[in-house]
């Protein structure tokens, strides 16, 4: 898929991805600053990306981790600091939930520290029922 707004392009084409662009952002980011790039490599390879590009520039990422049937988490997600404030954000978050391999979705998870009031644009919420949810955190990775 591609969607197109004035010198932006959002894809979800995987060659056109600049990994390098990609390794730079997350290299800075609260959530991967410890990634590896072979890590960073992988995780790519096993989901459905978005990137975001002004021309050819690569400016923003997301990723979704899904079986394409029921379950999505959202991750990953970033829009170059040059480029904030132009409600690229939000037109990626408009694509990333419109695509037609996400239409059969029951839920969707994400984590952030600090965009809440973005994804709540969305319909993401806190989590109705914490108390089912579990996690296996490895902190050494």
């Amino acid at each position: 898929m591609e969607y197109k707004r004035g010198n932006y392009i959002i894809s979800d084409d995987p060659a056109r991805l600049d990994l390098d662009a990609v390794s730079d952002f997350l290299s800075r980011a609260y959530w991967a600053d410890t990634r590896p790039r072979d890590v960073i490599e992988k995780s790519i390879q096993h989901s459905l990306n978005f990137g975001v590009y002004d021309g050819e520039r690569q400016i923003g990422f997301a990723r979704v981790v899904t079986d394409r049937a029921v379950f999505a988490y959202l991750c990953d997600v970033f829009i170059h600091e040059d480029y904030r404030g132009n409600a690229l954000g939000k037109w990626m978050m408009e694509c990333v939930l419109s695509h037609p391999d996400l239409q059969s979705l029951k839920r969707w998870c994400l984590l952030t520290r600090d965009a809440h009031g973005l994804y709540r644009q969305f319909g993401f919420t806190e989590l109705n029922d914490p108390a089912r949810w579990m996690e296996k955190l490895d902190s050494s990775k």
